[in-house]
């Protein structure tokens, strides 16, 4: 299922963003602009359904870090807030600072204070033209519908900052809020390919069938193997030839041992991973991600144009306008002409950040205001 808007509360540069998304979308701006804060409020909610938020807040410093920084109106809380469209169901996670009586002391000293405390989750469905909250948490209480379509109440979590979504036990009782957890589990994140002459990439590995690459490229030797075990490798050969056109991709397969060599017209002997540029080892991870043979709902890759030449671009756009036919795909990137390979080949236009007095900004965009109830502003 693809994720139809994505709106951003109090993250980081972001005080409210509302994203409208397509099946292939570039998100574009300069340094500073708060692309990568996008790429992160996607890997929070992930963190969220995976059990995972209090670790993956806390390597960001906190909840003190990631709140949104700039000035507050007396009608804004402190508050951070994710809403999530996904096919016929929504998904709302807030989160705030733990107060001041629930932080847990050991001799008189705070002790976690800084973790999240997860003031509201909700998810809704449209059924007859009305909206139904499949699950409501709010201060402690949690209802969810089962299978009766009945509210129940939900047993109580452990932690404050463990998710609903994370904690579900018998998903049998609650098979939509399971398909939500599950899609969004699915999801796949590209953040760092390691090139350095010291990179796992360079090395040679034990052969595994690999049909997904790993998030930091380590396994790409298995990665392309399977895939040329799996279909052939026809479809990667033909990408492999826009970017570089005459080179020929080989995999030296041996029983504890696999490594990949590459030739380019003009040279007598082919290249080690350990011989290529950081260029070219940065397109092969990206070839392996993009054509997997387990395609995920979303994949998000963040600046993948790093150490790529300019020339590669439009081979480039042409994969990434392929791999969305798969998966819905969403880069950030400061390669404008990377944005115009797309549009010129009948994808959407970017989405384009600036900043404003240190506010991350859609350009163009209207301002969503934040909706609340009155009860929830305390």
């Amino acid at each position: 299922m693809p994720i139809n808007s994505l709106k951003v509360y109090g993250y980081r540069s972001i005080k409210n963003i509302d994203l409208k998304l397509h099946d292939l979308n570039l998100v574009v701006g300069p340094n500073g602009s708060g692309k990568s804060n996008l790429y992160r409020c996607l890997q929070l909610i992930w963190s969220a359904a995976n059990g995972s938020l209090a670790a993956a807040i806390a390597k960001e410093g906190g909840m003190p870090s990631v709140m949104w920084a700039g000035a507050r109106s007396s009608n804004d809380p402190a508050r951070m807030r994710f809403q999530l469209e996904v096919d016929d169901l929504a998904y709302t996670l807030e989160c705030g600072i733990i107060p001041l009586s629930a932080i847990t002391e050991v001799k008189g000293d705070p002790w976690f204070s800084t973790d999240p405390d997860i003031k509201l989750e909700e998810v809704t469905t449209v059924k007859k033209d009305k909206r139904v909250k499949l699950l409501h948490r709010k201060r402690g209480l949690i209802e969810a519908r089962g299978t009766d379509g009945q509210p129940i109440e939900f047993p109580i979590l452990g932690n404050p900052f463990e998710s609903v979504l994370a904690s579900l036990r018998a998903p049998h009782l609650y098979p939509e809020l399971s398909r939500l957890r599950q899609e969004i589990l699915d999801w796949r994140f590209y953040h760092h390919f390691r090139t350095d002459l010291a990179s796992e990439i360079r090395k040679e590995q034990t052969p595994v069938f690999t049909p997904v690459l790993s998030h930091d490229g380590h396994d790409l030797a298995s990665a392309l193997a399977s895939i040329i075990a799996t279909n052939g490798g026809y479809e990667l050969n033909e990408h492999l030839q826009n970017a570089f056109p005459g080179a020929k991709l080989e995999i030296d397969m041996k029983p504890t041992e696999v490594s990949l060599l590459f030739e380019m017209p003009g040279l007598n002997r082919p290249f080690s991973a350990r011989e290529l540029s950081d260029g070219t080892l940065q397109y092969l991870c990206i070839l392996a991600a993009l054509l997997t043979e387990r395609p995920p709902n979303l994949m998000i890759l963040n600046e993948p144009e790093t150490s790529i030449h300019p020339d590669l671009f439009d081979a480039l756009a042409e994969l990434l306008m392929v791999a969305s036919k798969r998966s819905q795909i969403l880069v950030t990137t400061h390669a404008r002409e990377l944005a115009g390979g797309i549009v010129r080949r009948g994808g959407p236009k970017p989405i384009e950040l600036e900043k404003k007095n240190g506010e991350t900004r859609i350009v163009g965009a209207k301002l969503f205001s934040y909706d609340q109830d009155d009860d929830d502003r305390n």
